[in-house]
């Protein structure tokens, strides 16, 4: 039986669908933490404590109240959006390298007796991600959209000094890590590509 090739506006559904899924699961997560007394904030990441290591794998879905989500919601629809856009499984690794690096190195880092949450580290390791891959790829397109992503978010950046109360600076560090070492590691294989066993010239 044939299968349909993926028209251009299924990728676009599909990305839509994803995001806002992922955006709303961040809202349910917190009205879920509303509801148990903000109980759901203890699971963010503890800097090297055995506990802590769960943050690595939930504390992006967790915010500290309204609004730091809500500042969240927005940069996360847009760049998850423009991560994905370009090739799903590949966004979708970039973003799992980010998430997994962000939280690591926030774990071994971090201040003691401290709680880092939020989806901010995925939004700085996007941005960066995004502002790099292209030039890495050599592809026109990635180029331009990380130009725009910098021009856009850009100054957000300053995000990664310490010194901000209240601000996790090491998630918003090694997520901007994350998203460099995402980049180099899913970049395109130049020169050449291999089909069938043989290898071709591009």
């Amino acid at each position: 039986m044939a299968r349909r090739p993926r028209s251009r506006m299924d990728e676009w559904q599909q990305t839509t669908l994803l995001v806002l899924g992922f955006a709303a699961l961040l809202w349910f997560s917190e009205i879920v933490d509303v509801f148990l007394g903000n109980a759901l904030d203890e699971y963010g990441v503890r800097p090297r404590t055995d506990e802590g290591l769960l943050g690595i794998l939930f504390a992006p879905l967790l915010h500290g109240g309204w609004t730091h989500l809500w500042a969240n919601t927005i940069p996360v629809v847009i760049l998850g959006f423009l991560t994905l856009i370009t090739g799903v499984r590949r966004g979708l690794a970039a973003t799992a390298i980010i998430w997994v690096v962000a939280g690591l190195g926030v774990w071994l880092v971090g201040d003691p007796g401290t709680v880092h949450l939020g989806a901010s580290g995925l939004v700085f390791g996007w941005i960066s991600h995004l502002a790099l891959r292209g030039f890495l790829n050599r592809r026109a397109n990635e180029i331009f959209l990380g130009i725009l992503v910098l021009f856009l978010y850009g100054s957000v950046l300053v995000g990664v000094l310490p010194g901000q109360p209240g601000v996790s600076w090491e998630g918003h560090l090694f997520g901007l890590v994350g998203g460099l070492v995402a980049a180099y590691a899913l970049r395109d294989r130049a020169g050449r590509q291999t089909r069938r066993g043989a290898t071709y010239p591009r």
